[in-house]
């Protein structure tokens, strides 16, 4: 159990929350009555569908700011699952001598992110719209609206928004649109819909030109862009993609043949005293890594940032950790290795490899890719569970354990050959 784990059980036991969402339809509650536990920041932060409290997860519950001090909680669909991809455009913008203050392989926040879309011309790209400038950012009151929200039985709930907090990440207007940006260092499965349904309503209502929603997703040498509508503006959950474009700062392809020499040149080394990983979202992986490259985090400033939960917060942070790409510090402090440093700075394609390389040399997962390159798939869990047994694993001792982190290593092992079925256009 994590804090937010513990400390929602306990408002939901005090208030009787799920006695009234059954005979109510949905419960209100307020930052107040939150913070008699912890900071409602800390609370309520479920930018992603698997940052929810157990409890919330286990009676396909979601939570909804409606005033600057006020939530509502019901069994609505709050999320929206992040689609697909496997193209990319190169970047054929050169970045400018003259900007010194970012570093285009240091990217480490969102706003600078951001900024480097812009300074490099995707995000002009994306709109179609080289006259457009940037106008405003930072937390800004939604004013008043009312909606609707989907909730898991197809029914609607009706809900009033007064002067809620927002936060738009970027703003980019021209003569016909006004862009609105919300902005991520990672790549989610899913996110969300009220970082852009709040600020397409609160501006829909006072400007007339077209509102474009646009997230944009800066991870391990590539942004991905989605524009999204609302094919219904009081329906919170007709959302829907319009266009969605990704490019990467560099233009190298990578061949199976190139995983393959990684494989057959590595050099298996013992296993670390660290906690084996549980870790299933390789991305998620680079993405912790892309953070701490501008940041020195423990685990609490980490699931802030990053919308994990405490209990992932440790499974990525360890992960990192028994790659050798971060070090953890006696005071809980993560922060990038010199090995994890030199390969952040690295190309695209030669940091992939290099990434490849950090995880073959684990005997458990260099034997699992042998199993692919003799027979043509990636050996099933069952399997992987028997190579695990015999590779003297740290500080793992019951059958359910080995099943969790067989889980990592076949989705690991997936991520290494996807790599070879992505394809950059000129």
């Amino acid at each position: 159990m994590t804090l937010n784990d513990d400390f929602w059980k306990l408002l939901f036991e005090e208030y009787n929350i799920l006695s009234e969402i059954e005979d109510n339809g949905r419960f209100a509650i307020s930052a107040k009555q939150i913070k008699k536990y912890r900071e409602p920041i800390l609370m309520t932060k479920f930018d992603q569908s698997d940052s929810k409290p157990n409890i919330f997860k286990e009676n396909a519950l979601s939570l909804l700011p409606i005033t600057r001090g006020d939530y509502i909680i019901s069994d609505f669909i709050s999320h929206h699952e992040t689609e697909s991809f496997s193209s990319y455009k190169a970047i054929s913008n050169g970045f400018p001598n003259y900007i010194k203050s970012i570093d285009i392989r240091d990217i480490y926040s969102e706003s600078v992110a951001l900024n480097t879309a812009s300074i490099i011309g995707i995000i002009q790209d994306f709109i179609d719209d080289e006259e457009m400038v940037s106008t405003i950012n930072g937390r800004k009151s939604s004013k008043e609206f009312d909606f609707y929200v989907t909730k898991k039985n197809g029914e609607k709930l009706d809900i009033s928004v007064s002067n809620s907090q927002m936060e738009i990440d970027g703003a980019y207007e021209g003569h016909d649109y006004l862009s609105l940006f919300e902005a991520k260092i990672g790549y989610p499965e899913d996110f969300l819909i009220r970082q852009l349904y709040y600020p397409f309503r609160a501006f829909n209502n006072i400007i007339e030109k077209e509102i474009k929603n646009i997230f944009l997703f800066y991870s391990n040498d590539h942004f991905s862009l989605y524009e999204y509508s609302f094919k219904d503006n009081n329906s919170y959950n007709s959302i829907k993609l319009e266009k969605h474009s990704h490019y990467l700062l560099y233009d190298d392809n990578i061949l199976l043949n190139d995983i393959i020499n990684v494989y057959e040149s590595v050099n298996i080394i013992s296993e670390p005293k660290v906690p084996f990983p549980q870790a299933d979202s390789f991305e998620r992986v680079i993405s912790l890594c892309e953070y701490l490259k501008g940041n020195k985090l423990n685990k609490n400033q980490i699931s802030n940032k990053y919308s994990f939960n405490e209990r992932q917060s440790d499974y990525y942070a360890n992960a990192t950790v028994y790659l050798g790409l971060v070090e953890k510090f006696g005071n809980g402090i993560y922060s990038l290795s010199k090995k994890g440093k030199e390969i952040f700075a690295m190309p695209f394609k030669e940091k992939q490899l290099k990434l490849v390389e950090c995880i073959l040399k684990h005997d458990v997962f260099n034997i699992s890719f042998k199993y692919y390159v003799k027979c043509g798939e990636i050996p099933s869990k069952d399997i992987i569970v028997e190579y695990m047994k015999k590779s003297k694993l740290y500080n793992i001792n019951s059958e359910e354990t080995y099943k969790r982190r067989a889980s990592t290593i076949y989705s690991w092992i997936k991520w290494i050959l996807k790599l070879k079925d992505i394809k950059v256009s000129r």
